[in-house]
């Protein structure tokens, strides 16, 4: 096998050595052809022989020229046949060029040549040899030269449909690697928000905590020593909540026991309670009959909300803020405000915050949109489906 790919590769790119290979067969039959008589073998015929050889020369050049070497073998063939009718293999080099005709040009030129060449054939045998132009000789050459264009045709017809096989499948092959490669960006930008989530979050209430327990240092030991207290307790939580992520990154599949448990509604109270640690007064309304909600829809409004008190926190001077989760029918609308000084440079920074909020909600098909209150304040309305479509194939 690997022979002969190594033999095919030294052809294609030997084109003029590839193209001479049929002149050369037929050449060679053609002097076998004229030593072989009733007697037995003889010398050949060698007149004969180099008419054949001239007939087969235009094949050197018939991939680079199809049709005119067709009708220039054709020219030669049907003179011999017309002036020397014993030279049985005159034809041979036109069916050669016929044959290449049809793997290289169109399907419609390549049968006109075919029909029209084996008419000539047929009607210049047929007036050149004493049987009728119906014989069996004249109607084999006929065949012959209808085959040589069908044959032509079907190996064209198998190297096209490998090329579309072997087309299709380097398609495939770059399909999968796009979409390997935006899997791969896709949970990247998860795996980014994530750590944002979590770092921003608690370093805030870790930093805010810092500044009041030093604040309180020497005139109230007790509360500055809570205030330490939390700050071991956000940073704990901080650092097994990096731990979970970072871990997620070593794990050889997605088995669901190899996943730590992701934040849920039920910790809200928790994570509130920490924002209250920090100094800022916090109030959560439930509006509605609570519904069970999808993972993904509790992760994301967790994570919306943790966001946008951590941004308050870090940004708004707010002495107070509020959520609210408003349970309707098929939508869980999520409102977190604050009542921050105007102008306050809420969501200050790379905005990587607010961005990561839109990112979110949109790959669980809802809506998050944040802005400045007329009354002054700041406040972030998420809209997120209580249960997730399917995926479709």
């Amino acid at each position: 096998m690997d022979v002969r790919m190594v033999w095919r590769q030294w052809l294609i790119r030997h084109d003029r050595v590839r193209d001479a290979l049929p002149a050369v067969a037929v050449t060679l039959v053609a002097a076998a052809a004229t030593a072989i008589g009733k007697a037995g073998w003889h010398e050949p015929h060698w007149a004969d022989a180099v008419w054949t050889a001239l007939s087969c020369l235009p094949l050197v050049v018939r991939s680079r020229w199809p049709m005119g070497v067709t009708l220039l073998t054709l020219a030669v063939d049907l003179t011999l046949i017309a002036f020397a009718p014993h030279i049985a293999l005159a034809p041979a080099a036109s069916l050669v060029a016929l044959y290449t005709l049809a793997t290289r040009g169109s399907r419609r030129t390549a049968w006109i040549a075919g029909i029209a060449a084996a008419v000539a054939i047929t009607g210049v045998y047929g007036a050149a040899h004493p049987e009728p132009v119906l014989g069996a000789n004249s109607l084999l050459r006929f065949d012959f030269a209808i085959a040589a264009t069908a044959l032509g045709l079907a190996v064209r017809s198998r190297r096209d449909h490998l090329a579309q096989a072997r087309a299709r499948a380097e398609h495939a092959e770059r399909t999968r690697e796009e979409e390997a490669r935006r899997r791969v960006t896709e949970e990247r930008v998860r795996i980014a928000r994530d750590l944002h989530d979590v770092v921003a979050h608690h370093i805030t209430l870790v930093n805010a905590q810092a500044g009041v327990a030093h604040h309180l240092m020497r005139t109230n030991p007790d509360q500055a020593y809570e205030a330490l207290a939390h700050i071991k307790d956000n940073s704990r939580a901080a650092l097994e909540e990096l731990r979970a992520t970072v871990g997620l990154l070593r794990q050889p599949d997605d088995a669901p026991g190899s996943r730590a448990p992701i934040p849920r509604l039920a910790d809200l109270d928790t994570l509130v309670a920490g924002i209250r640690a920090g100094g800022l007064p916090v109030r959560v309304t439930r509006i509605g009959t609570p519904a069970p909600l999808a993972p993904a829809t509790e992760l994301t409004a967790y994570r919306i909300i943790q966001e946008a008190l951590t941004n308050t926190h870090k940004h708004a001077s707010a002495t107070q803020a509020a959520v609210v989760l408003d349970y309707g029918p098929h939508v869980l609308r999520v409102t977190v405000t604050d009542d921050g000084r105007p102008g306050a440079p809420k969501g200050a920074g790379s905005g990587h915050g607010l961005i990561g909020m839109r990112e979110r909600a949109t790959a669980i098909g809802g809506t998050v949109t944040a802005g400045p209150r007329p009354e002054g304040g700041f406040q972030v309305v998420a809209e997120l489906p209580l249960s997730l479509a399917p995926a479709t194939v």
